[in-house]
């Protein structure tokens, strides 16, 4: 078997870009991978990373050898050791990809692939509930709906403001400086939040990374009288010194890892143990092969895993073969309220099968869902074809 040809899609749905990749063989088997780079900016140089790596590497290749693929790819596109996101989001969405052909090939799905399921489907948090509150009372107002459809655990942005626009998008703090109206604002949103959630639902509050290290100790030394289940990303997400210093400052676990790439990048965080909680990506981390390793390292330093998931259903779809494999998993990251074009761009978006905040693990063989090519047709990016 090799692969004969990849088609790389750029689509543009309710103001997210999706890069998804279908790698096609030369025995009918194809398979689907997401390079998780949606939100904010980079998905047209997310594709073209996916483009140069499928020409460069991948294309008459064995599909089926996927840990040599993905050496190839990392020893000899030269920029993905020490990369950043573009370059390991290209390796993630091959490797995904790569993964479902070969879980076709043998008829199992993924999880299989990765030593067998610990869990048949996952807990889950919801996120995204929140994006339209501005108020103290709006926000508690937002978590009716999640409640009432059994999620039992919530995360929200007390820092962020909506932009107010048809995609419900929303921006943060213009510089790392916390002034006092801001501070005292963020407090208010999470006082009415946990009031109007009570003890028992779990809450995670996010800072996007956007805080000088003493405004996050004095927010989080704030923040720990409700209840948090991790304070995320407090500080520049590539400084392990300042994510130490909020770490022993305050009585909240700190969780990071969204913005780091493979498994370098994540030595140093657990070596200077400057977080409680890994959030890595196997849409822009290296893929699921790469964030299982993670995932052992953290255990290693017994440490929890609750893997960061802000993407298609291509990528939902991976990163539960993942989670059924870990023995460390925590809980797993939920965007549930995206616009109906986004779940119908595969065939079987696990996201619509959520019931009292549990997702269950996809159980076809691969990765458990295929792309609607008619769907995509329009956003159609790129098509590489191998030489006969």
């Amino acid at each position: 078997m090799r692969v004969i040809g990849a088609d790389i899609y750029l689509c543009s749905i309710g103001g997210r870009r999706p890069v998804l990749v279908e790698l096609h063989t030369d025995e009918g088997l194809s398979g689907c991978g997401d390079a998780s780079i949606a939100y904010g900016l980079g998905a047209t140089a997310a594709a073209g990373m996916v483009k140069d790596l499928a020409e460069g590497v991948i294309l008459g290749q064995d599909p089926r050898q996927v840990e040599p693929l993905w050496s190839a790819m990392y020893d000899h596109s030269f920029w993905a050791k020490g990369g950043g996101p573009i370059v390991y989001a290209g390796i993630s969405a091959i490797e995904q990809a790569l993964l479902d052909i070969k879980g076709q090939a043998l008829g199992v799905p993924v999880f299989e692939l990765l030593g067998g399921a610990y869990r048949r489907d996952v807990r889950l948090y919801a996120n995204g509930w929140s994006f339209r509150a501005v108020t103290p009372d709006e926000f508690a107002r937002a978590t009716e709906r999640p409640l009432q459809e059994g999620y039992s655990a919530l995360k929200m942005y007390p820092l962020a403001i909506p932009l107010n626009d048809a995609h419900g998008r929303i921006k943060h703090v213009d510089n790392r400086q916390l002034d006092r109206e801001t501070e005292e604002a963020a407090v208010a949103k999470v006082r009415a939040v946990r009031r109007a959630i009570g003890p028992d639902v779990e809450l995670m509050v996010d800072m996007s990374a956007e805080l000088a290290t003493p405004d996050a100790i004095r927010l989080g030394r704030r923040f720990e009288e409700f209840g948090l289940v991790w304070f995320e990303e407090p500080t520049e997400p590539s400084d392990e010194g300042a994510l130490c210093e909020v770490k022993e400052a305050i009585r909240i676990p700190v969780a990071a890892g969204e913005r780091r790439y493979g498994r370098y990048g994540f030595r140093a965080l657990l070596e200077r143990r400057a977080a409680d909680i890994l959030q890595p990506d196997v849409g822009n981390c290296g893929g699921v092969l790469e964030v299982k390793r993670i995932a052992a390292m953290a255990e290693a330093w017994s440490l929890m895993v609750a893997p960061h998931l802000c993407a298609s259903p291509v990528a939902t779809a991976a990163t539960l073969h993942l989670d059924a494999s870990l023995p460390n998993l925590l809980i797993q990251e939920l965007y549930p309220y995206r616009v109906a074009e986004h779940w119908a761009v595969v065939d079987d978006a696990a996201e619509l099968k959520v019931k009292n905040g549990r997702m269950p693990v996809p159980t076809r063989p691969g990765l458990g869902v295929a792309l609607d090519r008619a769907r995509l047709k329009p956003f159609l990016w790129a098509s590489c074809r191998a030489e006969s």
